[in-house]
């Protein structure tokens, strides 16, 4: 074969499999049909203890959804599930993973019996076309996913699909990757990032536990300038937090529940708002704090 001829062919050859992927998409979404373009939700998950206790942020969780279509399925993203590579659960009836020590009986007693759905894992693998995505039928929901979920959808009647974090990817790739799942937003599909902007467990003060949004200096300053970058659609710094300085190093000191945020962010059209609720520091390293788009 002549090189000129190659090229050409080597040109046309990744083409041809977007438009696959896409075709196949479009068959395995039929039964989602269409919709208007869903918001897409950060959620600063906090505390396990969140999913059995009644408090603001919980009520938050609540009301964040009640401008929200219901949702055909969920797609999370969630802090608490790290891969090498990237999966998505894939079973017809995920289980409810208790990944935390250290509490209360009621806690381990909780059961979210939310189903799965493997046509939206499938999609979700159709269009990835950044990495090949897992179908996986080991993991189930974790609390990332299910201690902010149960209050948002009480009743379980909604099926949840989570999509794992690849821990050997830079904080560019995911948000790359991010947005590719575009295309769900308008198959009714709410997806939702679960994590926390600031997040040092390390640096609890564990006597403030209950001092109303208690933050050390460097946790509210990194805070802020996150929020600031959130309002102003400035992602490129928030990508590149670690050039931030010293409060970012603190507030971000392993990436996993950072990530999420980026997530949601990669997924934000043009002129589409933004806004912020939950809005508190807690135990002076940690924040509530979460966002919607659209």
């Amino acid at each position: 074969m002549k090189r000129k001829h190659f090229l050409k062919l080597m040109a046309v050859v990744p083409l041809t499999g977007v438009a696959m992927n896409l075709k196949e998409f479009g068959r395995i979404t039929e039964g989602f049909g269409n919709t208007e373009k869903m918001p897409v939700l950060f959620l600063g998950h906090g505390s396990p203890m969140n999913a059995i206790e009644e408090n603001e942020f919980v009520r938050g969780f609540r009301e964040s959804v009640r401008t929200i279509p219901r949702p055909k399925a969920i797609l999370c993203i969630s802090a608490h599930w790290e891969t090498k590579g990237t999966r998505v659960t894939a079973m017809p009836n995920p289980r409810t993973i208790h990944d935390f020590g250290g509490f209360p009986k009621a806690l381990y007693e909780v059961n979210y019996p939310a189903p799965g759905s493997p046509e939206l894992a499938e999609a979700t693998k159709k269009i990835i076309t950044k990495t090949e995505v897992i179908l996986d039928d080991k993991w189930g929901l974790d609390h990332g996913a299910w201690s902010v979920i149960k209050h948002m959808y009480p009743d379980a009647d909604i099926p949840v699909v989570q999509m794992s974090l690849d821990y050997q990817q830079t904080p560019a790739y995911h948000y790359e990757l991010a947005r590719e799942l575009d295309r769900l937003r308008s198959k009714g599909i709410l997806i939702i990032g679960s994590g926390n902007m600031v997040h040092n467990l390390r640096m609890v003060a564990w006597d403030k536990m209950n001092v109303d949004d208690y933050g050390y200096d460097w946790a509210l300053e990194a805070s802020d300038k996150m929020k600031q970058f959130i309002q102003n659609g400035n992602h490129t710094s928030l990508i590149n937090y670690r050039s931030n300085g010293r409060p970012f190093e603190l507030a971000v000191p392993t990436p996993e529940h950072y990530l999420p945020l980026l997530y949601t962010l990669a997924l934000q059209r043009k002129d589409e708002k933004v806004s912020l609720f939950n809005d508190k520091a807690m135990a002076g390293s940690l924040t509530m704090t979460s966002v919607r788009i659209g």
